[in-house]
């Protein structure tokens, strides 16, 4: 019924440590950029509601904000 192993169970296929580390840089990008998007849409949001620049205004914010940081962050 029990078996007794005396090496590992599972030795798996070997770790492709290329692909795994152009996953995680990918991962960090969309993660880094889905952040700059979200507090770029807010800030825009924030000044299409609140001041006097209206829809085109918080639209015009967004994109200057988000292409600013795009710049910065690469």
């Amino acid at each position: 019924m029990s078996e007794h192993h005396t090496g590992p169970v599972e030795t798996g296929a070997p770790m492709d440590y290329r692909e795994h580390e152009r996953t995680y840089q990918g991962f960090l990008s969309v993660a880094k950029f889905g952040t700059v998007a979200c507090v770029a849409l807010l800030v825009a949001m924030a000044a299409g509601f609140f001041t006097a620049g209206g829809w085109v205004g918080g639209v015009l914010t967004f994109i200057i904000l988000f292409l600013a940081s795009i710049i910065v962050l690469r």
